[in-house]
Protein backbone atom coordinates (compact mmCIF):
# COMPACT_ATOMS: atom_id res chain seq x y z
CA UNK A 1 0.00 0.00 0.00
CA UNK A 2 1.37 3.40 -1.02
CA UNK A 3 1.64 6.28 1.44
CA UNK A 4 -1.24 8.70 1.08
CA UNK A 5 -1.06 12.50 1.21
CA UNK A 6 -3.92 14.94 1.81
CA UNK A 7 -3.63 18.17 -0.21
CA UNK A 8 -5.70 21.14 1.02
CA UNK A 9 -5.73 24.21 -1.26
CA UNK A 10 -8.46 26.31 -2.86
CA UNK A 11 -6.43 26.93 -6.05
CA UNK A 12 -7.00 24.14 -8.64
CA UNK A 13 -3.64 24.82 -10.33
CA UNK A 14 -1.72 24.35 -7.06
CA UNK A 15 -3.65 21.16 -6.26
CA UNK A 16 -2.87 19.77 -9.71
CA UNK A 17 0.83 20.66 -9.44
CA UNK A 18 1.11 18.96 -6.05
CA UNK A 19 -0.85 15.91 -7.24
CA UNK A 20 1.41 15.43 -10.28
CA UNK A 21 4.59 15.89 -8.21
CA UNK A 22 3.50 13.44 -5.52
CA UNK A 23 2.21 10.85 -7.98
CA UNK A 24 5.66 10.83 -9.61
CA UNK A 25 7.01 9.99 -6.13
CA UNK A 26 4.68 6.96 -6.15
CA UNK A 27 2.35 8.49 -3.56
CA UNK A 28 -1.45 8.38 -3.49
CA UNK A 29 -3.25 11.68 -2.99
CA UNK A 30 -6.62 13.08 -1.96
CA UNK A 31 -7.55 16.74 -2.38
CA UNK A 32 -9.73 19.23 -0.54
CA UNK A 33 -10.51 22.85 -1.41
CA UNK A 34 -11.43 23.99 2.11
CA UNK A 35 -11.40 23.01 5.79
CA UNK A 36 -14.79 21.29 5.64
CA UNK A 37 -13.70 18.89 2.90
CA UNK A 38 -10.38 18.28 4.67
CA UNK A 39 -12.11 17.36 7.95
CA UNK A 40 -14.41 14.91 6.14
CA UNK A 41 -11.48 13.20 4.39
CA UNK A 42 -9.45 12.97 7.62
CA UNK A 43 -12.39 11.30 9.35
CA UNK A 44 -12.93 8.73 6.58
CA UNK A 45 -9.39 7.84 5.44
CA UNK A 46 -5.89 7.27 6.82
CA UNK A 47 -3.16 9.71 5.72
CA UNK A 48 0.61 9.77 6.18
CA UNK A 49 1.06 13.50 5.48
CA UNK A 50 -1.03 16.63 4.99
CA UNK A 51 -0.07 19.65 2.84
CA UNK A 52 -2.27 22.67 3.45
CA UNK A 53 -2.39 26.22 2.18
CA UNK A 54 -2.55 29.00 4.77
CA UNK A 55 -5.50 30.89 3.30
CA UNK A 56 -8.66 28.83 2.79
CA UNK A 57 -12.24 29.96 2.03
CA UNK A 58 -13.61 28.85 5.42
CA UNK A 59 -10.57 29.44 7.66
CA UNK A 60 -6.81 29.09 7.60
CA UNK A 61 -4.17 26.39 7.65
CA UNK A 62 -3.20 27.08 11.27
CA UNK A 63 -6.65 25.86 12.37
CA UNK A 64 -6.10 22.62 10.48
CA UNK A 65 -2.60 22.20 11.95
CA UNK A 66 -3.97 22.49 15.47
CA UNK A 67 -6.89 20.14 14.80
CA UNK A 68 -4.63 17.46 13.33
CA UNK A 69 -2.19 17.86 16.25
CA UNK A 70 -5.06 17.27 18.66
CA UNK A 71 -6.97 14.50 16.84
CA UNK A 72 -4.42 12.84 14.52
CA UNK A 73 -0.99 13.49 16.09
CA UNK A 74 0.63 10.77 13.96
CA UNK A 75 0.03 12.81 10.78
CA UNK A 76 2.73 15.44 10.06
CA UNK A 77 1.35 18.66 8.55
CA UNK A 78 3.29 20.98 6.24
CA UNK A 79 1.92 24.41 5.38
CA UNK A 80 2.24 26.32 2.11
CA UNK A 81 2.96 30.00 2.77
CA UNK A 82 3.23 33.11 0.62
CA UNK A 83 6.79 34.03 -0.38
CA UNK A 84 8.58 36.02 2.31
CA UNK A 85 5.88 35.55 4.96
CA UNK A 86 8.33 34.62 7.70
CA UNK A 87 5.97 35.45 10.56
CA UNK A 88 3.28 33.16 9.13
CA UNK A 89 5.75 30.30 8.78
CA UNK A 90 6.96 30.75 12.37
CA UNK A 91 3.37 30.82 13.67
CA UNK A 92 2.66 27.56 11.81
CA UNK A 93 5.75 25.87 13.26
CA UNK A 94 4.89 27.02 16.78
CA UNK A 95 1.39 25.61 16.30
CA UNK A 96 2.84 22.17 15.55
CA UNK A 97 3.43 22.15 11.78
CA UNK A 98 6.12 19.72 10.67
CA UNK A 99 7.60 22.16 8.15
CA UNK A 100 6.62 24.71 5.50
CA UNK A 101 7.17 25.44 1.79
CA UNK A 102 6.84 28.87 0.17
CA UNK A 103 5.02 29.89 -3.00
CA UNK A 104 5.94 29.59 -5.78
CA UNK A 105 6.50 25.98 -4.75
CA UNK A 106 10.05 24.75 -5.40
CA UNK A 107 9.56 21.14 -6.55
CA UNK A 108 13.03 20.07 -5.37
CA UNK A 109 12.47 21.45 -1.86
CA UNK A 110 8.97 19.97 -1.77
CA UNK A 111 10.31 16.51 -2.59
CA UNK A 112 12.98 16.79 0.12
CA UNK A 113 10.40 17.84 2.70
CA UNK A 114 7.92 15.09 1.76
CA UNK A 115 10.61 12.39 1.89
CA UNK A 116 11.70 13.58 5.34
CA UNK A 117 8.12 13.68 6.65
CA UNK A 118 7.34 10.16 5.45
CA UNK A 119 10.31 8.78 7.41
CA UNK A 120 8.58 9.68 10.67
CA UNK A 121 6.69 6.39 10.69
CA UNK A 122 9.96 4.50 10.99
CA UNK A 123 11.57 6.56 13.76
CA UNK A 124 12.90 4.54 16.71
CA UNK A 125 10.66 5.12 19.76
CA UNK A 126 12.10 7.36 22.47
CA UNK A 127 12.30 4.58 25.08
CA UNK A 128 14.49 2.48 22.77
CA UNK A 129 16.91 5.32 22.14
CA UNK A 130 17.30 6.22 25.81
CA UNK A 131 17.65 2.65 27.12
CA UNK A 132 20.80 1.84 25.15
CA UNK A 133 24.45 2.46 25.97
CA UNK A 134 24.57 5.07 23.24
CA UNK A 135 26.47 8.29 24.04
CA UNK A 136 23.14 10.00 23.21
CA UNK A 137 21.63 8.51 26.33
CA UNK A 138 20.12 11.11 28.69
CA UNK A 139 20.86 9.67 32.11
CA UNK A 140 18.51 10.30 35.01
CA UNK A 141 15.10 9.55 36.48
CA UNK A 142 14.26 12.93 38.01
CA UNK A 143 11.07 14.74 37.04
CA UNK A 144 13.13 17.38 35.22
CA UNK A 145 14.99 14.89 33.04
CA UNK A 146 11.85 12.84 32.30
CA UNK A 147 10.06 16.01 31.19
CA UNK A 148 13.03 16.85 28.98
CA UNK A 149 12.97 13.39 27.37
CA UNK A 150 9.26 13.79 26.53
CA UNK A 151 9.88 17.24 25.03
CA UNK A 152 12.74 15.86 22.92
CA UNK A 153 10.57 13.01 21.61
CA UNK A 154 7.86 15.50 20.59
CA UNK A 155 10.27 17.98 18.97
CA UNK A 156 11.97 15.17 17.04
CA UNK A 157 8.75 14.85 14.98
CA UNK A 158 9.00 18.46 13.80
CA UNK A 159 11.39 20.39 11.60
CA UNK A 160 10.91 23.63 13.56
CA UNK A 161 14.13 25.39 14.61
CA UNK A 162 14.85 24.70 18.28
CA UNK A 163 16.84 26.96 20.59
CA UNK A 164 18.36 25.02 23.49
CA UNK A 165 19.08 27.13 26.56
CA UNK A 166 20.97 26.16 29.68
CA UNK A 167 24.13 26.68 31.68
CA UNK A 168 27.56 25.69 30.36
CA UNK A 169 28.17 21.98 30.75
CA UNK A 170 24.50 21.09 31.26
CA UNK A 171 24.33 18.94 28.12
CA UNK A 172 22.91 21.20 25.40
CA UNK A 173 24.76 19.43 22.58
CA UNK A 174 23.67 16.04 23.94
CA UNK A 175 20.05 17.25 23.79
CA UNK A 176 20.56 18.45 20.20
CA UNK A 177 22.06 15.09 19.21
CA UNK A 178 19.16 13.29 20.87
CA UNK A 179 16.61 15.34 18.90
CA UNK A 180 18.48 14.41 15.71
CA UNK A 181 18.79 10.72 16.67
CA UNK A 182 15.06 10.36 17.32
CA UNK A 183 13.95 12.26 14.21
CA UNK A 184 13.52 11.35 10.55
CA UNK A 185 16.97 12.77 9.70
CA UNK A 186 18.85 10.36 11.97
CA UNK A 187 20.45 8.48 9.04
CA UNK A 188 22.07 11.70 7.79
CA UNK A 189 24.82 13.81 9.35
CA UNK A 190 24.65 15.76 12.60
CA UNK A 191 27.07 18.67 12.22
CA UNK A 192 27.99 20.73 15.29
CA UNK A 193 29.62 24.17 15.05
CA UNK A 194 30.97 26.22 17.95
CA UNK A 195 30.35 29.72 16.62
CA UNK A 196 32.73 31.26 19.14
CA UNK A 197 35.67 29.07 18.09
CA UNK A 198 35.84 30.00 14.37
CA UNK A 199 37.95 33.06 13.44
CA UNK A 200 35.69 35.73 11.91
CA UNK A 201 37.72 35.92 8.68
CA UNK A 202 37.18 32.18 8.04
CA UNK A 203 33.56 32.00 9.17
CA UNK A 204 31.81 32.49 5.82
CA UNK A 205 34.01 29.89 4.14
CA UNK A 206 33.45 27.41 6.99
CA UNK A 207 29.68 27.86 6.92
CA UNK A 208 29.01 28.11 3.17
CA UNK A 209 32.17 26.83 1.43
CA UNK A 210 34.19 28.46 -1.34
CA UNK A 211 35.26 28.01 -4.95
CA UNK A 212 38.82 27.48 -6.09
CA UNK A 213 40.67 30.80 -6.53
CA UNK A 214 38.00 32.87 -4.75
CA UNK A 215 40.65 34.17 -2.31
CA UNK A 216 44.31 33.66 -1.47
CA UNK A 217 44.80 30.11 -0.26
CA UNK A 218 41.65 28.73 -1.89
CA UNK A 219 43.46 26.04 -3.88
CA UNK A 220 40.40 23.85 -4.40
CA UNK A 221 36.62 23.90 -4.10
CA UNK A 222 35.44 23.34 -0.55
CA UNK A 223 31.98 22.50 0.76
CA UNK A 224 30.81 24.32 3.86
CA UNK A 225 29.22 22.96 7.01
CA UNK A 226 25.71 23.66 5.69
CA UNK A 227 26.39 21.38 2.72
CA UNK A 228 27.92 18.76 5.05
CA UNK A 229 24.69 18.74 7.08
CA UNK A 230 22.44 18.48 3.99
CA UNK A 231 19.56 16.14 4.79
CA UNK A 232 20.57 16.09 8.45
CA UNK A 233 20.83 18.52 11.35
CA UNK A 234 23.00 21.58 11.91
CA UNK A 235 23.78 22.51 15.52
CA UNK A 236 25.02 26.07 16.06
CA UNK A 237 26.51 26.19 19.55
CA UNK A 238 27.16 29.59 21.19
CA UNK A 239 25.20 31.25 18.39
CA UNK A 240 25.19 34.57 20.28
CA UNK A 241 28.94 34.86 19.54
CA UNK A 242 28.36 35.26 15.78
CA UNK A 243 29.50 38.62 14.32
CA UNK A 244 26.61 40.81 13.08
CA UNK A 245 27.67 40.55 9.42
CA UNK A 246 27.64 36.78 9.63
CA UNK A 247 24.22 36.89 11.32
CA UNK A 248 22.79 38.58 8.20
CA UNK A 249 24.18 35.85 5.93
CA UNK A 250 23.03 33.10 8.26
CA UNK A 251 19.51 34.55 8.35
CA UNK A 252 19.32 34.54 4.55
CA UNK A 253 20.55 30.94 4.38
CA UNK A 254 17.85 29.88 6.85
CA UNK A 255 15.06 31.75 5.06
CA UNK A 256 16.00 30.75 1.50
CA UNK A 257 17.17 27.22 2.40
CA UNK A 258 20.17 27.75 0.14
CA UNK A 259 23.74 29.01 0.44
CA UNK A 260 26.16 30.75 -1.93
CA UNK A 261 29.78 29.58 -1.60
CA UNK A 262 32.39 32.34 -1.75
CA UNK A 263 33.30 32.96 -5.39
CA UNK A 264 30.19 31.26 -6.76
CA UNK A 265 27.54 32.97 -8.90
CA UNK A 266 24.85 30.42 -8.06
CA UNK A 267 23.21 29.27 -4.84
CA UNK A 268 23.24 25.69 -3.62
CA UNK A 269 20.00 24.31 -2.09
CA UNK A 270 20.46 22.97 1.44
CA UNK A 271 17.98 21.02 3.54
CA UNK A 272 18.95 21.11 7.22
CA UNK A 273 17.19 20.95 10.58
CA UNK A 274 18.46 23.95 12.54
CA UNK A 275 19.27 23.52 16.23
CA UNK A 276 21.09 26.21 18.21
CA UNK A 277 22.25 26.95 21.73
CA UNK A 278 24.07 29.39 23.97
CA UNK A 279 24.59 29.86 27.69
CA UNK A 280 23.79 33.57 27.24
CA UNK A 281 20.35 35.19 27.53
CA UNK A 282 19.24 35.79 23.93
CA UNK A 283 16.76 38.51 24.90
CA UNK A 284 19.51 40.45 26.65
CA UNK A 285 21.84 39.99 23.66
CA UNK A 286 19.15 41.46 21.36
CA UNK A 287 18.69 44.42 23.74
CA UNK A 288 22.45 45.04 23.76
CA UNK A 289 22.57 44.98 19.95
CA UNK A 290 24.76 41.87 19.85
CA UNK A 291 22.09 39.72 18.19
CA UNK A 292 19.77 40.71 15.35
CA UNK A 293 16.13 40.62 16.34
CA UNK A 294 15.05 38.97 13.06
CA UNK A 295 17.60 36.19 13.57
CA UNK A 296 16.40 35.80 17.18
CA UNK A 297 12.81 35.16 15.99
CA UNK A 298 14.06 32.72 13.33
CA UNK A 299 16.15 30.51 15.61
CA UNK A 300 13.96 30.76 18.72
CA UNK A 301 10.79 29.26 17.23
CA UNK A 302 10.71 26.68 20.04
CA UNK A 303 12.83 27.02 23.18
CA UNK A 304 13.96 24.00 25.16
CA UNK A 305 15.52 24.56 28.58
CA UNK A 306 18.07 22.07 29.89
CA UNK A 307 18.05 21.91 33.72
CA UNK A 308 21.28 22.44 35.64
CA UNK A 309 22.68 19.58 37.69
CA UNK A 310 21.79 21.50 40.87
CA UNK A 311 18.12 21.25 39.86
CA UNK A 312 18.26 17.45 39.57
CA UNK A 313 20.62 16.30 42.31
CA UNK A 314 18.83 12.94 42.60
CA UNK A 315 20.34 12.03 39.22
CA UNK A 316 23.96 12.39 40.45
CA UNK A 317 24.36 8.72 41.56
CA UNK A 318 23.03 7.47 38.20
CA UNK A 319 25.25 9.91 36.29
CA UNK A 320 28.29 8.94 38.36
CA UNK A 321 27.67 5.24 37.71
CA UNK A 322 27.18 5.93 34.00
CA UNK A 323 30.40 7.93 33.65
CA UNK A 324 32.46 5.50 35.73
CA UNK A 325 31.37 2.69 33.40
CA UNK A 326 32.40 4.74 30.35
CA UNK A 327 35.73 5.78 31.90
CA UNK A 328 36.53 2.19 32.91
CA UNK A 329 35.70 0.95 29.41
CA UNK A 330 37.85 3.62 27.75
CA UNK A 331 40.81 2.84 30.01
CA UNK A 332 40.49 -0.93 29.95
CA UNK A 333 39.65 -1.14 33.67
CA UNK A 334 37.49 -4.15 34.66
CA UNK A 335 35.32 -2.11 37.04
CA UNK A 336 35.29 1.29 38.72
CA UNK A 337 33.33 2.25 41.80
CA UNK A 338 32.81 4.93 44.42
CA UNK A 339 32.36 4.77 48.20
CA UNK A 340 29.17 5.93 49.91
CA UNK A 341 31.06 8.76 51.65
CA UNK A 342 32.52 10.01 48.35
CA UNK A 343 29.09 9.83 46.70
CA UNK A 344 27.59 11.86 49.56
CA UNK A 345 30.28 14.51 48.98
CA UNK A 346 29.48 14.59 45.26
CA UNK A 347 25.78 15.07 46.00
CA UNK A 348 26.41 18.15 48.15
CA UNK A 349 28.61 19.99 45.65
CA UNK A 350 27.17 22.92 43.66
CA UNK A 351 28.56 21.99 40.19
CA UNK A 352 28.96 25.39 38.52
CA UNK A 353 30.23 23.40 35.53
CA UNK A 354 27.24 21.00 35.65
CA UNK A 355 27.39 17.47 34.18
CA UNK A 356 30.62 18.19 32.32
CA UNK A 357 32.29 19.10 35.63
CA UNK A 358 31.00 15.92 37.29
CA UNK A 359 32.56 13.84 34.51
CA UNK A 360 35.90 15.67 34.84
CA UNK A 361 35.89 15.23 38.64
CA UNK A 362 35.31 11.48 38.26
CA UNK A 363 38.06 11.12 35.65
CA UNK A 364 40.62 12.85 37.88
CA UNK A 365 39.47 11.04 41.03
CA UNK A 366 39.64 7.61 39.40
CA UNK A 367 43.21 8.28 38.29
CA UNK A 368 44.15 8.75 41.99
CA UNK A 369 41.95 5.99 43.44
CA UNK A 370 43.28 2.78 44.99
CA UNK A 371 41.81 -0.43 43.53
CA UNK A 372 39.66 1.73 41.19
CA UNK A 373 37.30 2.69 44.05
CA UNK A 374 36.96 6.45 44.56
CA UNK A 375 37.19 7.53 48.22
CA UNK A 376 36.63 10.93 49.84
CA UNK A 377 40.36 11.66 49.82
CA UNK A 378 40.37 11.25 46.02
CA UNK A 379 38.10 14.30 45.69
CA UNK A 380 40.40 17.14 46.87
CA UNK A 381 39.16 19.51 44.17
CA UNK A 382 35.84 19.75 46.03
CA UNK A 383 37.34 20.67 49.42
CA UNK A 384 37.45 24.43 48.83
CA UNK A 385 34.68 24.75 46.27
CA UNK A 386 32.25 22.81 48.42
CA UNK A 387 32.54 25.30 51.30
CA UNK A 388 31.09 28.22 49.44
CA UNK A 389 29.92 27.33 45.91
CA UNK A 390 26.61 25.90 47.12
CA UNK A 391 25.60 29.09 48.95
CA UNK A 392 26.81 31.32 46.12
CA UNK A 393 24.98 29.41 43.41
CA UNK A 394 21.72 29.42 45.38
CA UNK A 395 21.83 33.23 45.74
CA UNK A 396 23.29 34.09 42.34
CA UNK A 397 26.31 35.77 44.01
CA UNK A 398 30.06 35.40 43.53
CA UNK A 399 31.47 32.57 45.61
CA UNK A 400 33.35 33.61 48.77
CA UNK A 401 35.94 31.34 50.43
CA UNK A 402 35.82 30.30 54.07
CA UNK A 403 38.95 31.70 55.75
CA UNK A 404 40.02 28.65 57.72
CA UNK A 405 43.42 28.16 59.38
CA UNK A 406 44.96 26.41 56.39
CA UNK A 407 43.53 28.93 53.89
CA UNK A 408 46.00 30.24 51.28
CA UNK A 409 44.91 33.25 49.23
CA UNK A 410 47.49 32.49 46.53
CA UNK A 411 46.28 28.91 46.10
CA UNK A 412 42.66 30.04 46.17
CA UNK A 413 43.24 32.61 43.40
CA UNK A 414 45.18 30.03 41.36
CA UNK A 415 42.28 27.64 41.66
CA UNK A 416 39.79 30.28 40.45
CA UNK A 417 42.08 31.23 37.56
CA UNK A 418 42.59 27.59 36.58
CA UNK A 419 38.84 26.90 36.68
CA UNK A 420 38.13 29.94 34.46
CA UNK A 421 40.78 28.87 31.95
CA UNK A 422 39.52 25.28 31.83
CA UNK A 423 35.95 26.49 31.38
CA UNK A 424 36.98 28.80 28.51
CA UNK A 425 38.87 25.93 26.86
CA UNK A 426 35.91 23.58 27.18
CA UNK A 427 33.48 26.16 25.77
CA UNK A 428 35.76 26.72 22.75
CA UNK A 429 36.48 23.01 22.24
CA UNK A 430 40.08 23.52 23.38
CA UNK A 431 40.84 26.19 20.80
CA UNK A 432 43.50 28.19 22.68
CA UNK A 433 43.23 31.29 20.49
CA UNK A 434 39.46 31.47 20.96
CA UNK A 435 39.77 30.75 24.71
CA UNK A 436 42.28 33.58 25.16
CA UNK A 437 39.94 35.95 23.33
CA UNK A 438 37.01 34.81 25.50
CA UNK A 439 39.02 35.64 28.63
CA UNK A 440 40.17 39.01 27.27
CA UNK A 441 43.84 37.97 27.23
CA UNK A 442 46.59 38.00 24.65
CA UNK A 443 47.53 34.56 23.35
CA UNK A 444 51.06 34.98 24.75
CA UNK A 445 49.73 35.75 28.25
CA UNK A 446 47.26 32.87 27.99
CA UNK A 447 50.00 30.42 27.03
CA UNK A 448 52.15 31.60 29.96
CA UNK A 449 49.28 30.99 32.42
CA UNK A 450 48.66 27.50 30.99
CA UNK A 451 52.26 26.60 31.69
CA UNK A 452 52.29 28.22 35.12
CA UNK A 453 49.11 26.50 36.29
CA UNK A 454 49.95 23.17 34.71
CA UNK A 455 46.87 23.03 32.49
CA UNK A 456 47.37 20.40 29.82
Amino acid sequence: MNNKVLIVDDEPDIRELLEITLSRMDLDTATASDLGEARALLASDDFHLCLTDMKLPDGNGIELVREIQARYPHIPVAVITAHGSTETAITALKSGAFDFVSKPVDIYKLREMVNTALKLEHVIPDKQVTQTDSPLRLVGESQQINTLKKQIAKLARSQAPVFISGESGSGKELVARSIHAQGPRREKEFVAINCGAIPSELMESEFFGHRKGSFTGAHADKSGLFQAAHGGSLFLDEIADLPLLMQVKLLRAIQEKSVRPIGSETEVPVDVRLLSATHKNLGEEVAKGNLRQDLYYRINVIELDVPSLRERRQDIPLLAEHYLELIARENGIPKAGISDEAMAKLQHYAYPGNVRELENILQRALALAEDNIIQVQDLPALSISNRFAENASEHGMPAEPALEEDFSLEKHLEQIEKAAIEKALEETRWNKTAAAKKLGMTFRSFRYRLKKLGVD
